[in-house]
């Protein structure tokens, strides 16, 4: 990978559980993404303008708790009210299947059930990075 892409990994909402996020954001980093970790139970506006701030090419959401269809919708609507609409948003944790049409067509770019292999994430990060930076695939 030439350039670094910078990507914030966030748990929105009163999820407590963060080990699937924090292994993923080690897996990205040790790809060589530089990654931003928010920790757990951050606002979805806390989420937004952290992403702007960092100026991250991409965020990575993570629920455990059942909340995504509410949750991963809103942190697109507050990264659009930031400015931030064209930030890619994926997002992964315990996801029906029948949830991931509905999410998809509310600006999710790329949802990881259990059992994704980290592989497959990692492109699908590299894939919105080079998209939201204008970048041809390599």
């Amino acid at each position: 990978m030439d350039k670094r892409y910078r990507v914030l990994i966030g748990k929105p909402g009163l999820d407590g559980h963060d080990r699937g996020a924090k292994f993923i954001a080690r897996a990205l980093r040790d790809a060589g993404f530089e990654v931003i970790y928010t920790g757990i139970r951050r606002t979805v506006d806390e989420i937004a303008a952290a992403a702007i701030q960092e100026d991250v090419a991409a965020v990575g959401l993570s629920s455990m708790s059942g909340a995504h269809m509410r949750l991963f919708p809103a942190v697109v609507e507050a990264l659009a009210r930031a400015g931030g609409a064209d930030i890619p948003v994926l997002g992964g944790g315990i996801i029906p299947d029948e949830d991931i049409p509905a999410l998809k067509n509310a600006g999710i770019t790329a949802i990881f059930t259990p059992g994704t292999p980290i592989d497959t994430i990692i492109e699908a990060f590299r894939a919105a990075c080079r998209t939201h930076l204008g970048q041809q695939a390599r």
